[in-house]
């Protein structure tokens, strides 16, 4: 199936070109960056002047006081992919387990030593940046942290192991997994949403078709990201738009 057939599945509706939405000057703004420069870390932060730094830049700075951990709006993790699992794409934020961990622990103004958390109490969104090579295409969404943090109960699995400002990397274990053990899509916890999208998309597995739309849908009401995607020949946007909520 072409990506362009896939893409028509994706629940969506277009924004509205006359309101403002900081969610999508943000993708735009990422998708642009990432997708005409190589860039060779994975995770970033984006401060609200939108200059990006790397995370170890970014530590750097706060420890001179460069920077203020106020001064950060988006955490950005990137990507790259040849050849491409289809969970990836149509549910980005199911890729890596670290990530929404990390990010929401940085909000709270947290410090991990070999995890990517740092201190980042101006944070309001998290970000995941994809860019298939094989397709010459970026894919960017954009979720507001607190959203998805409440949706997930990260702040009820965080508040009952942190004790300190600097957290352990056995602390941090213990969330992920607690995380990754719940089941908010349709019944099924991360790994199990993620297999099953890429056996119905991949494997083309009809009896899944149920189950993937229902992931899906519980995956749109979860992040209600925003979404762009990016043509890297043309260096144009292609499609961008609000995941649909029901």
């Amino acid at each position: 199936m072409k990506v362009d057939e896939l893409l028509k599945r994706i629940e969506n509706i277009k924004i509205n070109e006359n309101k403002i939405d900081e969610r999508h000057e943000i993708a735009e703004y990422l998708a642009h960056t990432f997708g005409d420069k190589e860039r060779r870390y994975v995770y970033h932060f984006m401060a609200k002047d939108k200059t990006i730094y790397d995370f170890e830049l970014y530590k750097k700075l706060l420890e001179s006081n460069g920077i203020s951990p106020d001064d950060v709006l988006v955490y950005v993790e990137k990507a790259y992919f040849t050849g491409y699992e289809l969970s990836s794409y149509f549910c980005p934020f199911f890729v890596d387990k670290y990530l929404l961990p990390d990010a929401y622990l940085s909000k709270l103004g947290l410090e991990g030593s070999f995890y990517h958390v740092a201190p980042a109490t101006g944070l309001k969104y998290v970000s995941r940046v994809t860019r298939y090579l094989d397709i010459n295409r970026v894919v960017v969404e954009v979720a507001d942290i607190d959203i998805v943090a409440t949706n997930l109960n990260l702040p009820r699995l965080i508040y009952s192991d942190v004790k300190n400002k600097y957290i352990i990397d056995d602390e941090v274990d213990k969330i992920i997994s607690q995380l990754h053990s719940q089941k908010p899509f349709a019944g099924y916890n991360f790994d199990e949403a993620r297999e099953i999208i890429n056996r119905y998309y991949e494997d083309h597995d009809k009896l899944l078709a149920k189950d993937t739309a229902a992931i899906i849908h519980a995956y749109n009401q979860i992040f209600q990201p925003y979404r762009i995607e990016y043509d890297l020949k043309s260096k144009q946007i292609i499609a961008s738009f609000v995941r649909k909520l029901f």
